[in-house]
């Protein structure tokens, strides 16, 4: 199927284009969601699409709804995306990357969970003996698996601006002391349960971030995407070795490249050559067949 880096859906109202995913209307309490095969990098989209990335997403994502449905509600509906979209032409073009949720209100935090000592979290490590201010033992090595997972949630930034990390004190700013304390208890245990299950299957998931909102009724739902090669750092379980930065099934693959170019990490990104392109799709792919059979 060729990739699709933007939809167009002339039958529906558009609300927005994301990063990676394309929102519209569906009549007032629901939205189809695209998930294009856009790719983002240091918070900016590069110009060429991952073929077959948004498919990738969306059957991972809704995998883990169902995993997690004992742990928390999440915005799924029982609209099937044909009931919305009828024209076989735009059917063809979406593939499996559209799903109908329940319109819901997003949290402005983005909660992170992190079990391993990687990424801005080392940075932050070695400047300071904490991330985001969580105070960790003296002695630990990059790619350290952590005492217990930690939450250090961040702000949610505009397309182009850069996510800010933030302290726990200043998400019961956002949300209020009980929502605040429930987002970060849920995040990880979601996380908790979710990366026994994929160590069992060869991927460690080093760090994810997760998205929640709320019901009419003030009731929280996971949202957005979950556990997914673009949300998440997942690593083969068997080339894992601390003290080094493991090879990754995620886009640290493509940040890995951007760093080694004169890019100042600013729009417009780069062009990306064509064997990356090629490698990060087979590493989303491989990452889907080992955490779901498929």
């Amino acid at each position: 199927m060729p990739a699709l880096y933007e939809s167009n859906i002339s039958t529906l109202p558009l609300l927005g284009r994301g990063k990676v995913r394309d929102i519209y209307a569906v009549g007032e309490d629901h939205l189809l969601v695209v998930t294009s095969d856009r790719l983002s990098a240091f918070d900016v989209v590069l110009p060429q699409p991952i073929p077959g990335k948004g498919e990738v997403l969306t059957r991972v994502s809704n995998f883990w709804f169902e995993r997690t449905a004992d742990l928390i509600p999440n915005h799924l509906s029982d609209i099937p995306v044909e009931a919305v979209i009828t024209d076989p032409e735009t059917l063809a073009t979406l593939g499996e990357r559209a799903m109908v949720v329940r319109r819901l209100k997003p949290l402005p935090v983005e909660a992170i969970v992190r079990g391993y000592l990687i990424g801005s979290g080392w940075k932050d490590y070695r400047a300071t003996g904490a991330v985001c201010g969580i105070a960790l033992p003296q002695g630990l090595r990059q790619a350290d698996q952590l005492p217990e997972a930690i939450y250090t949630p961040s702000t949610k930034a505009e397309i182009g601006d850069h996510d800010e990390n933030i302290d726990f004190a200043r998400t019961v700013e956002l949300l209020g002391r009980e929502l605040a304390e429930q987002v970060r208890d849920t995040a990880i245990a979601i996380y908790t349960s979710c990366a026994a299950y994929a160590r069992e299957r060869g991927i460690i998931i080093a760090d994810t971030k997760f998205e929640f909102g709320l019901d009419e009724a003030g009731r929280l739902h996971l949202i957005d995407e979950v556990l997914t090669p673009d949300s998440s750092r997942f690593w083969p379980a068997a080339e894992y070795r601390p003290d080094t930065s493991p090879p990754s099934f995620d886009k640290q693959f493509v940040r890995d490249y951007l760093e080694t170019l004169d890019w100042d990490k600013t729009p417009p990104g780069p062009e990306l050559p064509q064997s990356i392109i090629d490698r990060t799709a087979a590493k989303y792919l491989e990452a889907e067949q080992r955490l779901t059979g498929a």
